[in-house]
């Protein structure tokens, strides 16, 4: 019953695969069934998701291969590669300019968090007024968490919002999911967004990563990802050069129908056991 409230953007694993066996494709003159694309993932979720039929919008399967970070991490020792000390290298272009809103998606409140960033500043005109761009009540490992956002001095095509206080959650682990959405179904609480993520402490807990993990591992990764993310001289997504030029280039403009042809999917209600 809750399948219409969920979002229909594709996971980052899927819209990748999607633009690069197409804008990419056409950029480099190949056709999309030319070009592999090999996700390097924590979750072993990811391993299904690539193989859903649905999951083929540029004409074949947009993603061909899954590995989770503990099968790379095993690939490199057995290669011998002496990963510490490979020299830095830039990533390439396009696709490879990434911001510290892409970072934090990583952690429980982080996806909440990178698209606070933008909605606040795409609203307003002003960036986010939180200390270090980061907002605090919904970070750390508190199963539940809420916060609340007052939208104040809107640009005109916003004005409407004026005033306006929006209310999100987020929760991680899937006991916690469910506890979040019957206070929803039971008009306990009523929110504007929530982020769920099913691992503890969210993909740097994921299935797929190579350490036994409890609080204390996630917490540090937690830390040395903001860490990544405040050290980034672009921190919000809206204003990454390289997704601004694949809009103007190819997509259009946000929900363009070529955008929601590649980026979004579709959910089915799935019979239980």
């Amino acid at each position: 019953d809750m399948i219409p409230n969920v979002s229909t953007c594709k996971s980052p694993q899927q819209m990748f695969g999607a633009v690069a066996k197409t804008y990419y494709a056409q950029k480099i003159g190949k056709k999309p069934e030319d070009i592999v694309v090999v996700s390097i993932m924590p979750c072993t979720a990811k391993k299904y998701e690539h193989q859903r039929p649905e999951m083929n919008s540029s004409g074949v399967r947009d993603v061909d291969y899954v590995l989770t970070t503990r099968e790379l991490g095993r690939m490199i020792k057995q290669a011998g590669i002496d990963f510490v000390n490979l020299p830095d290298d830039k990533q390439d272009s396009p696709l490879g300019l990434s911001t510290g809103a892409a970072d934090i998606f990583a952690n429980t409140g982080g996806v909440m968090e990178a698209a606070i960033r933008t909605v606040y500043e795409i609203v307003t005109g002003k960036e986010l007024p939180f200390d270090g761009l980061h907002v605090a009540p919904i970070e750390g490992l508190e199963g539940i968490k809420e916060a609340s956002l007052k939208l104040e001095k809107c640009v005109p095509e916003w004005s409407f919002l004026e005033g306006a206080t929006v209310n999100v959650a987020v929760a991680h682990g899937l006991g916690n999911a469910r506890a979040l959405i019957e206070r929803v179904r039971s008009g306990e609480k009523a929110y504007h967004f929530i982020e769920i993520m099913t691992c503890p402490g969210g993909c740097i807990g994921g299935g797929g990563q190579p350490r036994f993990t409890d609080n204390s591992v996630r917490l540090a990764r937690i830390q040395a990802i903001y860490k990544e993310d405040e050290g980034k001289e672009l921190r919000k997504s809206h204003v990454n050069p390289d997704i601004q030029k694949i809009y103007e280039e190819f997509l259009g403009h946000p929900n363009s129908e070529v955008a929601h042809h590649l980026l979004h999917t579709h959910y089915n209600p799935r019979t239980k056991v």
